[in-house]
């Protein structure tokens, strides 16, 4: 069961061979000032499989949240489009983190992780951010771009793990299911 509406976490889970179910949680998605980047994904993945697992107590739940991180600041997805070109005229030319929380659970058995990956943009003009926005593909997406897809124009280099970029980490996601079926 996948405790998220993410249609890239889907893709990924079924790509993989997974047989998935989709449930998505109704969280409150606000970092807490107090609350470091990577506390913020692992208890919101944490929250997302709390709120699935009690509706599916015998099927394994998996939730993660991801965003986008630079100098400590979280990059979520962007309210509207004017957000999402000052999100990407941040990132223009500069390495930031990608922090997905990862929390695979069924019954009392859970196990949560965060995974952190550095990608590092190309120049960016205000014109290639006006286009890339233009399109659309900036919606809806933590730190307003897509590595699946023409976003990955704007990409130099990656340092990890090239899914959870698009959202699910998908080695950790394995190793946890793993574990979880052995406790079965």
């Amino acid at each position: 069961m996948l405790a998220s509406r993410s249609p890239r976490r889907s893709a990924l889970l079924q790509d993989a061979g997974y047989d998935i179910e989709v449930s998505p949680a109704d969280v409150e998605e606000h970092q807490r000032s107090d609350e470091s980047p990577r506390a913020y994904v692992s208890r919101l993945a944490g929250d997302k499989v709390v709120a699935v697992a009690q509706r599916y107590p015998e099927q394994i739940v998996i939730g993660a949240d991801t965003v986008v991180v630079l100098d400590d600041v979280v990059f979520g997805k962007p309210l509207d489009r004017a957000e999402a070109v000052g999100m990407l005229t941040k990132l223009s030319g500069r390495t930031h983190t990608v922090l997905t929380g990862v929390v695979v659970m069924r019954a009392s058995t859970v196990f949560k992780g965060v995974e952190s990956t550095e990608v590092t943009f190309v120049e960016l003009t205000s014109a290639r951010i006006d286009w890339y926005v233009s399109r659309g593909e900036s919606d809806d997406k933590a730190g307003a771009y897509a590595a699946q897809g023409v976003g990955s124009r704007l990409i130099e280099r990656i340092d990890g793990s090239y899914t959870n970029i698009v959202g699910l980490p998908m080695v950790m996601v394995d190793r946890f299911v793993q574990k979880v079926e052995r406790n079965l």
